[in-house]
Formats: C-alpha cells, structure tokens, sequence
C-alpha cells in the first residue's frame, strides 16, 4: 500500500496498492492524488528516504506536476514519518487485526476492503481528534467555505 495523506486534514488524497512497494506504486499513487486534487500541484509532499522515493521514476513524477519534494537529510529520523506512521498503525487496527481473515481474502477483496476504508470511512466518517473531532472531508469542507466566506 501507498498512500498520500494530508497534514491539512489527514485526509487520504492518493491511493494505490500492489504486490510489491517499488517506485512504479509510489508514482502511481502521487499521479491518483494529483488526478483527484489538482491544487496537489506545487505543494510539497514528504517522504522517507526508501529506494522509490528517491528513484529517478519517483522524481520524474514529482518534478512533472511541479511538487516540492521533501524528506530528511539524514537516516534514522522517525519522528519525520511519525503522523503517517501512526495513521498505517489505526487502520491496522480498526480495519484489519481481529476483525478479518485477511489469510483468507484474495488480493481483490482486500484491496477493496482497504480501498473503502480509507476513500470512504476514513475520509468521510472517521472523527480525527486532531481535527477538532470532524472527519477530514468535513474539516476540509469548513476550511473551503471559510475562504469563501472571507472572500
């Protein structure tokens, strides 16, 4: 699984899953968020330093839409990757650990499984302590309509 989350909102902008974690799924999910949120582009988007996010294939991608992109200078800094981590951790949790046999699932089913869960409840029907008790579609919304308001 890939996935870009936004420090905004923690909403789940770009999705992608398959059988391995090499840059062709990185680039995928970062070309399903720009297709979806097309203010994506120029923003800055962080990652880890693992093998596809500092591939030329990863690079190409982010450097087509504009984006900036960021990630430590140095090894063995978790704390940079903490929120994300601990979002990996809650749908593992919530979605997986005692409460499917994921053994059992086919990759489809538990691609669609996840897919729901993030694009649907986490998205739209998770409250999100870090926003003010909303989920993030509803915190976005609300930030939407402020700028309109004050516009």
């Amino acid at each position: 699984m890939s996935a870009i989350f936004d420090c905004l909102d923690a909403a789940v902008l770009g999705l992608a899953m398959d059988m391995n974690m090499k840059a062709a799924l990185c680039r995928q999910t970062l070309e399903n968020a720009v297709r979806s949120y097309l203010a994506l582009r120029e923003a800055v988007i962080h990652s880890d330093r693992g093998a596809q996010y500092t591939s030329g294939t990863y690079r190409e991608a982010v450097h087509k839409y504009g984006i900036l992109q960021s990630m430590n200078s140095a090894g063995g800094r978790c704390h940079d990757n903490a929120r994300c981590e601990s979002m990996w951790a809650r749908m593992k949790e919530e979605l997986l650990y005692g409460h499917y046999h994921t053994e059992e699932m086919n990759i489809g089913e538990l691609k669609t499984l996840i897919w729901s869960y993030f694009i649907s409840y986490w998205n739209n029907r998770r409250i999100c302590s870090a926003n003010e008790g909303l989920p993030p579609m509803v915190k976005r919304q609300r930030y939407y309509e402020s700028l309109d308001a004050a516009a």
